[in-house]
């Protein structure tokens, strides 16, 4: 769908090119249409690669305060409602290990999820040029 979209932009462009003969500004238009293709894959591996990096940290930073595991393990021997008798600290501190290492495991799971799109982002133009390939064949 994605390849088809990009050809399908790419024919239009160049009808409109073909369509437009008094215009003095259209050798500009299509060197610059040729230059921003060749350049795509300079851009997408390193500033693009940037800018996905930096909003995958933002989004894992703020499920990280999200989840507040920090917050449950620095408050994991303080008695919950203030019960400070032997009961109370034994529940509250079974019940803080058991909301951190759930918690803990989730946000592992969201770290994994990150970790798979960062690789799958590096794939994507590969994917594209592999299914214009068999398309072509």
């Amino acid at each position: 769908m994605i390849v088809y979209f990009i050809i399908h932009s790419f024919y239009v462009i160049i009808k409109i090119y073909m369509k437009i003969k008094t215009v003095t500004a259209s050798p500009k238009l299509l060197i610059q249409i040729i230059w921003e293709f060749l350049f795509f894959p300079i851009w997408w591996y390193s500033h693009g690669w940037l800018r996905f990096a930096k909003a995958l940290y933002g989004f894992l930073s703020w499920q990280s305060a999200s989840l507040g595991v920090g917050i449950w393990l620095k408050n994991i021997f303080v008695p919950m409602y203030g019960q400070t008798d032997f009961s109370g600290r034994l529940i509250s501190f079974f019940m803080r290990l058991v909301q951190v290492i759930f918690r803990g495991i989730l946000l592992f799971a969201i770290f994994i999820f990150c970790l798979i799109l960062f690789f799958l982002w590096s794939l994507i133009p590969i994917l594209v040029v592999y299914a214009i390939i068999l398309q072509l064949i």
